[in-house]
This record gives structure tokens, C-alpha cells and sequence, in this order.
């Protein structure tokens, strides 16, 4: 690390450990740049280099970070949230709480109580797999040859919504993918809950053609984060869609194949099956 790279460093964790500090202030940009002796327009794109994200959204994270841990921990009303993180409102930390968290605090609060979730096993090329969806989209797909194992670890993700095991055409329309016409990817609909960098991440896979591959590196740069690649990982290792939101398709830059969450074989099949399907005049 060069002695300038140091002192980015330097300069960027000071702003950190600041806004996490004075977070209930909600300073504004031009006071942590001050804090660490920038311009406003250097610091904001020295911190995003550096973190990942903006100084505002971190900002953000904190904030919302603090108020789930009031709301869930300290049975806090929404009123004693907005207050407790200094925000304006409750309408404030319901806007927050949409844009971060995909819900609104209370529904946070309550755990995904009146989340209604359909689910329903079935089989695909690459093994048995669930699908699950609200009533806004698919929300949720996994292989497993483990049924029990396979609806717990989905009951992790939303763990006090009410669950049916039915299938709805919401479900038929996306397991058709597998065995109908998979030029229509975009046309499913999916229920997503996931930070705003996390849903950067997953959209920008969505936007890799079937058949071809990109890298951790690649999707930073599409999301302007070009220096996150580790966290673009992390993102990558969190989708909660399989196949659908296509993660299998990024791999290492030295074109090693990589790890995924329901095996590298899988993937390994899944990419050659995709590749059939997108250049079948190779075959």
C-alpha cells in the first residue's frame, strides 16, 4: 500500500468511526468531509471507492441498523425509533426502512407475520428443488433432495410468516423456465427483500445473457462499486433465488469456476446445460 493509499485509509475509517458515532445527528455530507479535510465532491468519491457504497447510504445502514435493534430488542414504538435515530418522523424511518430493508418497520417489527408464503416442491434437470411466492412474485428457490432441511433453511429467511404448501401459477410460471421457453426469464415476477446494494448486486446478474459468464470484478464495475468485489461476493452468496437470479454465471477472473451455494457440480451442469441452450448450433 502505497503512503497515499494509507492515508485514504486512514481518512476513510476516521469517517466511519465518526458517522457511527454521530449517527443520531444525521450530519450531512459536508460535516464528515470537514471531520477528515475534504472537499465534499473528493470525499464522496473516496468513500465509495473505499467502502462500497455512498457516504449517505452508510449513513443509512447505521441509522436503520440501530432502529431494528430498538424495535426488536427494545420493543421501541415507531415513534421512539424515528426519535432514538434522529430522524425527522415516522414517515422518515418508514421511507428508510422501504429503501433498505424492503419493508416497512412494521412489518419488520412483527417479523413477517402477515407475510403469507406459498410453497412447493418440484423437480427440475438439476435436482428437486423449492419454489416459494407471495402474492407480488417468487421470493425464494432452492435445490434440495432434502424436503425438511429444504423448507427450515427457508424458514430461516422469513421466519414468522404463515406458510402453505400449495402451488400457485405464480410458481408454475417460473418452473416452466426449466423445461419451456427460458427467453421469458424477464417475465417472472419476483418479491425480493435485500439492502439497496444487495438488489444492485441481483439485478445486475439479471442482466447476464443465458449462455455466457462474467466475473466478481465485472459486476462491481457494472454497479460502480469498483473496488467491492469481496462484497459483491458477499451479495452473490445471499441471493435467495436460484437459477432464477442467475449467480451461477460469475466466476473468478482466472476463469476458475468458483463456489455455489447448492454445489460446484451444480453450477458446472447448469452452465454447460445453458450454454447447449444458448448456441445449439455447437452441438
Amino acid at each position: 500500500m502505497t503512503e497515499q493509499q494509507t492515508i485514504n485509509y486512514q481518512r476513510i475509517a476516521e469517517a466511519i468511526e465518526y458517522i457511527q458515532a454521530n449517527f443520531r445527528e444525521q450530519p450531512k455530507l459536508e460535516d464528515v468531509a470537514k471531520k477528515v479535510h475534504l472537499s465534499s465532491f473528493h470525499f464522496q468519491r473516496l468513500f465509495s471507492e473505499w467502502a462500497g457504497t455512498s457516504p449517505k447510504k452508510f449513513l443509512q445502514f447505521t441509522t436503520v441498523e440501530y432502529a431494528k435493534a430498538l424495535l426488536k430488542e427494545n420493543q421501541a414504538t415507531l415513534f421512539e425509533a424515528a426519535y432514538e435515530t434522529g430522524l425527522s418522523g415516522t414517515g422518515r424511518l418508514h421511507d428508510l426502512f422501504i429503501n433498505i430493508e424492503g419493508m416497512t418497520p412494521a412489518e419488520y417489527k412483527n417479523g413477517g407475520r402477515d407475510l403469507v408464503i406459498n410453497y412447493s416442491f418440484a423437480e427440475s434437470p438439476f435436482g428437486n428443488i423449492l419454489v416459494a411466492s407471495t402474492e407480488k412474485g417468487i421470493c425464494y428457490l432452492a435445490f434440495s433432495e432434502d424436503e425438511s432441511l429444504a423448507f427450515s433453511i427457508m424458514q430461516q429467511h422469513f421466519p414468522n410468516a404463515h406458510f402453505r404448501q400449495m402451488t400457485d401459477p405464480i410458481q408454475q410460471n417460473a418452473i416452466h423456465i426449466f423445461s419451456h421457453d427460458w427467453t421469458k426469464l424477464s417475465e417472472i415476477k419476483l418479491h425480493l427483500k435485500g439492502t439497496d446494494f444487495q438488489l444492485k448486486v441481483w439485478q445486475a446478474l439479471l442482466k447476464i445473457p443465458m449462455g455466457q459468464l462474467t466475473t466478481y470484478g465485472t459486476i462491481a464495475n457494472q454497479i460502480e462499486h469498483p473496488k467491492a468485489s469481496r462484497a459483491v461476493g458477499t451479495a452473490i452468496g445471499s441471493n435467495p433465488v436460484a437459477f432464477l437470479i442467475p449467480c451461477h454465471r460469475v466466476i473468478q477472473s482466472t476463469g476458475i469456476i468458483g463456489g455455489y451455494m447448492w454445489g460446484s457440480t451444480r453450477k458446472k451442469a447448469i452452465i454447460g446445460w445453458e450454454g447447449t441452450k444458448a448456441h445449439p448450433e455447437l452441438l
